[in-house]
């Protein structure tokens, strides 16, 4: 028998405000004891959202004050962010809020939203609220805005001090069925008294027929591009979203201008899809940029909302280069973009005038003989136009650096990596970040699978961090939403034991007490808990636990049969992903999984996950292993997880399957073919298939171009392979996948009757893209089930 090493999670489990806790641990499985021990999941209830941990409804800070506010009992209540004191007045209930709307569009019957209609709360978005004087006690001005199909309104709440009012105003109406894309507030107006609310701070923009809009000065709608269309595409998300880029419209600070990409796809290649819907079936056509092919083209236009005029910026340089992290500097008079080339392996951060376009200067440039992959633009401290906080993996792990008089200097250090970062404190002094470090204050490690906030002092980097939540109790999961510009921060927290709970706490404070050395006694206030939604079902919780191959943690995920013996054998489900960007296993609730996996615990299959090599937030060693090679060092972990479960007394090492989607339903194929059966049973989903089908952005990141590794491209490319596959695989693709398109898989398809294989067996889902989303996921995973029920 191999020797593996095998380390238990120390995970603990308390209520909040009490000192109880209880370690998991060892070779067996955590049991848990059911309140209600037959309940048992049916497939539909995987995907009930009954059975969702429950969320703070329309949790919000009000910027400018101490106050958030929450959605109860269709009440829209006010509480203090710093003692959870509830305020005396509501902004908004759903009768007061329907009838007010209503009256709103009766004394309007001619406009264009006359017809607008609801029927509960929308959600709001707040904006900065503000004083209409100086002095303490004059009226308090909270204004919002919110959105009913394609009308924006606008939503204030005074308050003079008794006095409650709320008001309601149109702002805009957008072409049917567009959103706006871009909505911010800008920081150098506020509303003011009276309506229509003429000077509101709150820039809009969005795109119709494949041009920008914008709202103008004057409230006038202005159309600032008039060629999109036929490959030509304005204010979209460029380069297929890598890159951290997720928008093409970016306003400055103060709402003077609008930066935006502009994205010509000419020299890419038309690529077709077909809608079975009509009769005969008609063809459509994307744009979609194969491994090696030409590329599209990218530039970044400047709309000045005084003059009316568009410049673009120079970024001289290969038509296919990339355009990232665009970024406006504080004074609205520059604008920062990191360029990498097509290559991927050379960044230069350029600095743009935002008033002619020209070149102002490069800042560095960083080179890697792998990758570089910058997914964060620069974060300017306060109250400077010219030093920011960069972030980089470069040395290891992503940290933080300081950028002042052309020099970089690291800010935080250590074999642990800055997931996010929040923004500065109220005094300016601190940035606010979260973390995979270890929450305990004496330890200085990682702890890849949860998340815990700190406070780091970026002007004397030799401080110790502050930890902001600490503590046993607290370790797991932080999602942060911050209040900073009033020293609060809220975090959305869950661990393997809780599925969702809200706190908010005074960090000011807490850092004071934590430089003092005193007694920490500012402690965080508990906003909201969610009750476990799953309470009444025969379920275990899942375990975490780590193998140790050749001195690398390989963290793992199991979820248990209800009732485990392990005096018996159980067939196995390994789910996986496997790729860049992606991290199952985490310390939050269900681990990282799904209810699903309870579902076939309940049926008798242990559900193991192992995050491999080539995963994130385990440092960028870790993470480029698989260079020019995706596929072949990710199974090495795959197989070694493999045999650590065939040596477990309690696994049927006969009846072991695979399944995952997208890079995981490469993953699966790849281990159902390349390691012919190591697993009885695979259900593959969404697979890449040949990498040179795949896009130009991922792909030549991680293998280069076909032409520079054809040996990376041919040892990973499945069709080389269809003729070894033993066992059963099952394969499905959305037919309308615009991402790992179809033809993957019906290649695969193609190469499997032509080796006379017929282990394969193949199933689509038609007028659905990468994900069978909607009504029909339940129906997919009711498919996959079966597919192990009868084969495993």
């Amino acid at each position: 028998m191999k020797t593996y090493k095998l380390f238990s999670a120390l995970v603990f489990f308390a209520a909040m405000q009490t000192a109880t806790s209880q370690i998991q641990g060892d070779l067996s499985p955590a049991l848990a004891v059911s309140k209600a021990p037959d309940k048992k999941f049916e497939i539909t209830d995987c995907f009930n959202p009954k059975y969702y941990p429950e969320s703070p409804k329309m949790f919000q800070w009000i910027p400018g004050t101490e106050y958030y506010t929450l959605l109860e009992d269709n009440s829209l209540n006010v509480y203090n962010g710093k003692n959870k004191a509830k305020a005396s007045f509501v902004v908004t209930n759903k009768t007061d809020f329907v009838s007010l709307f209503s009256e709103f569009i009766k004394a309007n019957p001619t406009a264009v939203y006359k017809d607008a209609k609801v029927s509960f709360v929308p959600m709001f978005k707040w904006l900065t609220a503000y004083n209409r004087a100086s002095d303490k006690n004059s009226v308090l001005t909270m204004p919002a805005y919110f959105q009913v199909k394609n009308n924006i309104f606008m939503f204030v709440l005074t308050i003079d001090g008794d006095k409650v009012g709320r008001y309601i105003a149109h702002y805009e109406t957008l072409p049917e069925n567009v959103d706006a894309q871009e909505i911010s507030e800008s920081q150098s107006a506020h509303v003011i008294e009276g309506l229509p609310y003429k000077n509101s701070g709150l820039n809009l923009s969005w795109v119709s027929d494949n041009n920008i809009y914008v709202l103008n000065n004057e409230r006038k709608d202005v159309k600032i591009t008039s060629d999109g269309g036929k490959g030509i595409v304005y204010g979209q998300s460029v380069h297929r979203n890598e890159f951290g880029i997720n928008k093409g419209l970016f306003w400055a600070n103060d709402g003077s201008k609008l930066a935006f990409y502009r994205m010509d796809e000419h020299r890419v290649t038309d690529y077709p899809l077909f809608s079975i819907t009509e009769r005969p079936a008609k063809p459509s056509t994307i744009k979609y940029p194969m491994a090696g092919d030409s590329s599209h083209t990218v530039t970044i236009g400047v709309y000045n909302m005084t003059s009316g005029k568009t410049t673009y910026l120079n970024t001289v340089g290969p038509y296919d280069q990339y355009l990232t992290n665009v970024t406006w500097s504080p004074d609205g008079n520059s604008i920062y973009v990191a360029i990498v080339n097509r290559e991927q392996n050379e960044m230069s951060l350029n600095q743009y005038s935002a008033n002619d376009g020209t070149l102002m200067k490069t800042l560095f440039t960083q080179k890697h003989p792998k990758y570089v992959e910058p997914q964060n633009g620069p974060l300017f401290v306060p109250n400077s136009t010219t030093d920011f906080i960069w972030q980089s993996n470069l040395e290891g792990f992503n940290h933080l650096y300081l950028y002042s008089k052309g020099l970089l200097t690291k800010i935080t250090k250590g074999n642990w990596e800055v997931s996010d970062v929040l923004g500065f404190d109220n005094s300016g002094q601190y940035v606010i970040v979260n973390t995979t470090r270890s929450n305990d204050p004496l330890l200085d490690k990682e702890d890849p699978t949860s998340r815990c906030p700190m406070a780091i002092s970026w002007k004397n980097p030799k401080y110790n961090p502050v930890i902001l939540f600490t503590g046993s109790t607290l370790n797991g999961t932080h999602s942060l939403m911050g209040n900073l510009g009033n020293g609060l921060i809220a975090s959305m927290f869950s661990n393997v034991h809780t599925p969702k709970m809200l706190f908010s706490l005074d960090i000011a404070t807490y850092i004071k007490e934590w430089n003092d050395r005193k007694l920490i006694v500012t402690r965080p206030q508990t906003l909201f808990v969610s009750k476990n939604p799953i309470e009444e079902f025969d379920v275990n919780e899942p375990k975490i636990d780590k193998l140790n191959n050749n001195g690398i943690n390989l963290y793992t995920r199991t979820f248990f049969p209800p009732h485990f013996d392990v005096n018996k054998k159980y067939p196995v489900v390994v789910y996986l992903y496997g790729g860049p960007h992606a991290q199952m296993v985490t310390n939050s609730w269900l681990g990282g999984g799904n209810l699903w996996m309870h579902f076939m615990a309940q049926k008798g299959y242990i559900v193991f996950t192992v995050d491999n090599r080539g995963s994130s937030h385990r440092g960028f060693d870790f993470e480029n292993a698989t260079h020019r090679q995706l596929g072949t060092i990710e199974m090495e972990d795959q197989l070694f997880a493999l045999g650590y479960l065939k040596d477990l007394k309690y696994v049927d090492s006969s009846r072991i399957g695979v399944h995952g989607w997208s890079f995981g339903g490469f993953m699966t194929t790849s281990l159902m073919t390349r390691h012919a059966g190591a697993y009885k049973v695979g259900v593959a989903g969404g697979p890449v298939i040949d990498w040179s089908l795949y896009e130009i952005m991922y792909t030549e990141r991680y293998m280069d171009k076909p032409s520079e590794n054809p040996e990376g491209y041919k040892t990973n490319n499945l069709l080389n392979y269809a003729q070894n596959l033993k066992g059963r695989l099952l394969m499905i693709h959305g037919a309308d996948d615009d991402v790992v398109v179809w033809q993957h898989s019906l290649k695969f398809v193609q190469q499997s009757v032509g080796a006379m294989n017929s282990n394969l067996d193949y199933y689509v889902y038609p007028g659905h893209k990468h994900n069978v989303i909607g009504p029909d996921r339940a129906h997919l995973y009711k498919k996959i089930s079966q597919y192990f029920f009868d084969y495993l």
